[in-house]
Parts: C-alpha cells; structure tokens; sequence
C-alpha cells in the first residue's frame, strides 16, 4: 500500500523517518489535529505572552549524531499542537520586529550617514531629494555642433568641451564644435549631431536634415528640479541609486543600519575542521549562516562556538549588544538542549514556540529584551535554513526597513509528497515556466539546497505535478553573489 501523496519512484527517502510514519497513519485516517479527544495544551510558558508551553520534544535540534535519524525523542502531539502554522510564523517574526521601540525610546539604532560606497543594499532612511537640477544647465545631448539661426553656419574655431567654463554665445548663423555634456553656449537654437552635417571647402557647415528647434539639448532641470524628491524613504539603495545620488550632488546618505546579529554555535559533537571522525561531525552552519544572514541585510558582529554548556550559552547571550541572536541546535527538550532552560532563565518572551513546517519544526522566536531577539535554529542543517527563512529573514527584513519581496508562484514539475498536517519547504531548480523539486531534501542534507534557486512551499498533502506552489528565492539566485554578500 502507498501512502497518501508518496510516490512509489523511490522518492520516499528524502523524508524523515518521522514524515514517512506520520504519512502512513494519515492513510489510515489519523489525523492530530482532527482527533477532539488529544489532551489541549494550557497554561503559559514563563514570560510566553502567547500562552503556549516548553517546545516540542520532537528533535534534539543538534544534528544527525543526536536520536534517531537526527530525530532525537518522539514527536509529541501536544507541542505539535502548540505549534505556530508556517504563514503565521513568518508574520508574528515581523510583528515582532515592528515592535521594537523607535530611536526616539533610545533602543533600535538611529539612522546613519554613510559615504555612498558604504551605502549600498541598504534602504533610505528619508527621501532623496535633488540638491539642484538635473542637469543644472542647458547641456549638449550629443556629439556635433551647437548652431543659432537658419544655416549654412560659419563655424568657430575653438570648440565647446564638457567640462570647460561657459562659453561665448552664438550669433545667428554662427556654429561651435561641441561634445556631449558640454554646456550649451547663450542663444543656441539646436544641437547638429556630428553625423548630420558637412562642413565645405569654405569652412562654412551644412545641414543633412532639417534642423528642429532645440533638437538635442538637454535643457536645464529636464530630468528634475532641485528640492524635487526623486525617492521615497525605504527605497533600496542600489547601484543605480548611488549613481542618482551622485549626479544629485550627494556625498553621503542617510541610510537605516543594518541590524546586528550574533551566532552561537551549540554542540559537543561538531568540528570546525578536518573529517568527520569519532561520532563527531563538521559544523556546517557555522560557515553557512553568517554570510546567508550577510546576504538577509544583516552584520554579523560575532560567530561563537559554545558547545553543549548552559552556562555559557547564558553568558553569552546576556552580553550580547545585537539587535539579533541566532542559535543553532538545542532548541527541543533533549538532555543538553539548553536553549528553552536559558529563555527561562533569561525571562524570555517566547513568541514562537515550534512551526508547523518540515523540516525545522523546533525553531522558535523569542525577545530577550525590548530591543533584542532570539530566533534558535534547529541543528540539521537543512532545517535550520527553514527557520532562516521562516524567522530570521522577516525580523531581520522588517528591522531594515526592506519591502518585503513580491510574492510568485511557478508549476511544480513532478509531484512532491506533503506533511499531513506541516508545510514542507523543498529546495527547486527554475527550469522557463517551471520548479523542478529536488532531491536529498532531508532535515540532515544540504546537497539539494546548494544546488537550488528557491524553495517551494508545499502545502500539507502535497502538491501535484502542474500544480502551482509559491516560491522563496535564495538571494544569490536572483541577484548575484557580489550584490547580495555586499
């Protein structure tokens, strides 16, 4: 018997083996979320303004080495049910994020002024306005000769450069030599562009064409006036932008900084280099997340390595000045998961206790203190990219002041087997009109993601071949390394 939603082409591997099981019973007809008689969750976790309790016991959040299949203790329904829905997560993350008191409350970071080469991927912090026009003076629009009245035209000897000091005005039936960009000289009637002319054995030059009334100049202003807005506030700053900045006379811009976020890299079992060897595995998030968090508009102040130590980890996080703290592993209830014992103690608000998403489920969100939050990231290294983008990426967005991207949607090229109750974020590859899903997408495994352009958001029971899913691009996919990693 097949599953409902799991193909029989040997897909079935890439789940966990928690998501195969959880497949299997709702063949059945099982469903949690359906059962009226599952125990409901009540009373607050310590500081959890939300009223939901301790995390899900479902992984311990560090890694292949910990539970089976990276899995660590069995899923539990009621954390299950505590669970935020993947859509409402992301949303709370942004709440959370628009909360944050105003510069004015002495908190969230003030708005810089940055020289226009350091400002750049960040957003404008109030509107560009001209500081003159543009240009601020009648200007040549192409290569030629500036020529006053009807012609033939007796023609100047010294020419008109860009650049140079104002020149002498024209008479009629006088012309200059003039390049693009070079002032235009009082009393010029049009442009000749370089092509439309002859010049006799006189020296006297003629028209090809007819000569229109200020045919190719750029008069004064054309492109706007000076105190003309030219951007809003929260507009991008990217390259065009410091070119416009530029041209409207700005040396500097004032600009909203990026936030500031610390990683703490949790576990005894991961090396910072050589082979795996000795039940101990290479760290790949360390590596991984501070310059994806680069390319989110973040500035990662510190990447530290603390291991399974309560105490550090404690330490750590109370001397922490960032706007953000990203964790990695320790976010279940195993017996070195220190994170939701530290949010205790701390006096954590928890906000996001568990999403209902594979892989990642035991993310969760917290605000440490009015000004600072914690996003804890699952340690398989394909589930902690689902809390990046689920977590991370809106808080650290909204801290920017980044529009949110548009959202799109593409056809699925084949079938791709769903949670029955969970979201599943599978890595994809833009193939013209579709997404083609890829493999090794397991909660451990990073081959399907660093080979992908987005993640397709699957919907629980899965989505067919030909049916849309909705798209969340990786930034380099879609901008390029060197624009996204600035």
């Amino acid at each position: 018997m097949t599953a409902r939603g799991v193909s029989t082409g040997g897909e079935t591997e890439d789940l966990d083996v928690e998501e195969a099981l959880a497949l299997v019973k709702a063949d059945h007809g099982h469903r949690p979320d359906d059962d009226p008689h599952r125990p409901q969750a009540h009373g607050p976790f310590p500081g959890d303004a939300t009223g939901r309790g301790p995390a899900e016991g479902h992984h311990s959040g560090h890694g292949p080495g910990h539970g089976p299949s990276g899995g660590g203790p069995a899923h539990s329904e009621d954390a299950h049910h505590r669970a935020t829905p993947w859509p409402q997560a992301r949303e709370r993350a942004e709440r959370a994020a628009r909360a944050v008191p105003a510069p004015g409350a002495g908190t969230r970071r003030a708005p810089v002024s940055l020289p226009l080469d350091a400002a750049l991927g960040l957003v404008l912090a109030e509107p560009l306005a001209a500081l003159t026009d543009l240009p601020s003076f009648d200007a040549s629009a192409m290569d030629g000769w500036a020529v006053a009245g009807p012609g033939p035209w007796d023609v100047r000897d010294e020419g008109a450069l860009a650049g140079r000091a104002r020149p002498e005005p024209l008479t009629d039936g006088e012309a200059v030599r003039i390049a693009t960009g070079a002032r235009i000289p009082q009393d010029t009637t049009a442009v000749l562009r370089s092509e439309h002319g002859r010049i006799d054995d006189k020296g006297r030059l003629h028209p090809a064409r007819e000569v229109g009334h200020g045919q190719d100049i750029r008069p004064r202003g054309q492109e706007c006036r000076g105190g003309e807005h030219l951007l809003p506030a929260g507009a991008l700053v990217t390259p065009a932008v410091l070119g416009l900045a530029a041209a409207a006379g700005y040396d500097t811009l004032t600009v909203v900084p990026r936030p500031r976020v610390d990683v703490l890299v949790l576990g005894d079992e991961l090396l910072a280099e050589g082979l795996p060897q000795d039940g101990r595995i290479r760290d790949a998030l360390g590596p991984m997340l501070p310059p994806w968090l680069r390319a989110l508009g973040a500035e990662v102040t510190t990447v530290r390595r603390i291991g399974d130590d309560a105490n550090a980890l404690h330490r750590a996080v109370s001397r922490s000045e960032a706007d953000l703290i990203v964790t990695t592993g320790g976010t279940a209830a195993g017996p070195v998961d220190h994170v939701h014992p530290m949010l205790r103690r701390f006096g954590a608000e928890l906000l996001v206790d568990g999403v209902k998403v594979r892989p990642g489920h035991p993310m969760l969100l917290a605000r440490t203190r009015k000004d600072q939050h914690l996003v804890g990231l699952p340690g398989n290294p394909l589930a902690a990219v689902s809390g990046l983008l689920t977590l991370a990426e809106p808080l650290l967005r909204t801290l920017a002041a980044r529009s949110a991207p548009e959202p799109y949607a593409l056809p699925l090229q084949s079938t791709v087997p769903g949670h029955p109750y969970d979201t599943r974020l599978v890595p994809v590859v833009l193939r013209g009109d579709h997404a083609v899903p890829l493999r090794y997408n397991g909660p451990a495994m990073l081959r399907g993601v660093a080979a992908s352009d987005a993640l397709a958001v699957v919907p629980p029971g899965g989505a067919r071949a030909g049916q849309e899913a909705e798209l969340l691009d990786l930034p380099w996919a879609a901008a390029g390394i060197g624009v996204c990693f600035t």
